[in-house]
């Protein structure tokens, strides 16, 4: 009987054997390759970081050239490994021809690594606010954060939303509030070459000394409009409106209890700053706005009497009114009720 001999065992395993040996040098030239990757993507990163640094302080080196004075403190990019954005211990801005001063606390910025042009942001309180023809005043926040999809040469978008916003005139010695609200909210878009604007509050308290001693219930304002050439306008403001146009979708004032007021339609500012507009108002609830309006303006009571109660006695079951309003040359004409001529705009 023949029996076949073992000594043919060895060879036969040979090509198992190989096998493994060339899957372990697989996995060794892949994690080489997972090393190699995450050492360049490394490197990149670090590298636009430092490039966002640099370019930062090129930036605030031309606004200072021009004898304006912009600072970003301690500058530093950060985010790594997902994110990068620019992160600063304070900001500040100063234009001393301009009657222009901000500045604030820290600044935290960021964006993904894939979608690096939408920058999302932080701004830690309080800030200081001088503007020309403004009460200069402190700013302060619970919370304030924002977005922007960034192009050239305005964003996109932008928006901003603060919680639990509240401004002090910095000549006030008691630190009286001029307001709070709970949120307050600004959105931009660019349309072509207009610029659509939108703004609102929530829960808005304006104190005794804005209104001049009077007091009124919280309320909650909004607008939303577009201001034609506007981009035009933002690249060369000049803090004038006149010359501009634009068209009000709408804007509103409420108490948050159903009685308000709102108005829509176009307007142009002429050279001259008198308002040409054609506007609607809508007045809701009208008899509990008269009374509101009354108690808080005393010493307007007869006229916001005589005015709103004919608009509520007209109103079937207290229907909102609507009435046209029309501007011509700075003249307000409200139904067929001349009112006072509204001031030039500077």
């Amino acid at each position: 009987m023949y029996i076949p001999s073992r000594q043919h065992g060895p060879a036969m395993n040979a090509k198992p054997t190989e096998t493994p040996r060339r899957g372990s040098r697989r996995i060794l030239w892949l994690a080489a390759a997972i090393v190699v990757a995450i050492a360049a993507y490394t490197a990149g990163w670090f590298y636009i970081g430092g490039e966002l640094e640099a370019q930062t302080r090129q930036a605030i080196a031309r606004i200072n050239a021009q004898g304006k004075r912009a600072g970003c403190e301690r500058a530093q990019a950060r985010g790594y490994p997902f994110r990068i954005g620019l992160f600063c211990d304070s900001v500040r801005y100063e234009d001393a021809m301009g009657g222009v001063a901000v500045s604030a606390g820290a600044l935290r910025s960021a964006a993904q690594v894939y979608d690096p042009y939408r920058v999302v942001s932080e701004l830690d309180g309080p800030a200081r606010l001088e503007l020309p023809g403004l009460v200069a005043v402190e700013l302060d926040w619970d919370l304030l954060h924002s977005s922007a999809r960034i192009a050239t040469p305005l964003p996109r978008t932008a928006s901003a939303e603060g919680r639990n916003v509240r401004a002090t005139a910095l000549d006030n010695p008691a630190g009286e509030a001029l307001f709070t609200a709970n949120v307050v909210e600004a959105h931009m878009r660019i349309r072509g070459d207009a610029l659509d604007l939108a703004a609102s509050a929530q829960v808005l308290n304006l104190s005794d000394a804005v209104i001049s001693g009077n007091h009124l219930p919280p309320l909650n304002a909004s607008a939303d409009l577009t201001v034609d050439d506007g981009v035009k306008l933002a690249l060369a403001w000049d803090g004038s409106l006149r010359g501009r146009s634009g068209t009000i979708r709408s804007a509103s004032v409420d108490t948050g209890e159903g009685a308000g007021i709102s108005v829509s339609g176009p307007f142009s500012v002429a050279d001259d700053g008198l308002i040409d507009a054609t506007l609607t108002v809508t007045i809701r609830e009208p008899a509990r706005l008269s009374k509101l309006l009354a108690d808080a303006f005393p010493q307007l009571r007869e006229t916001i009497e005589s005015s709103l109660g004919l608009i509520a006695a007209v109103s079937a079951g207290g229907a909102p009114a609507t009435l046209p309003l029309v501007i011509t040359r700075g003249r307000p004409v409200i139904g067929f009720v001349a009112l006072e001529p509204v001031p030039p705009l500077p």
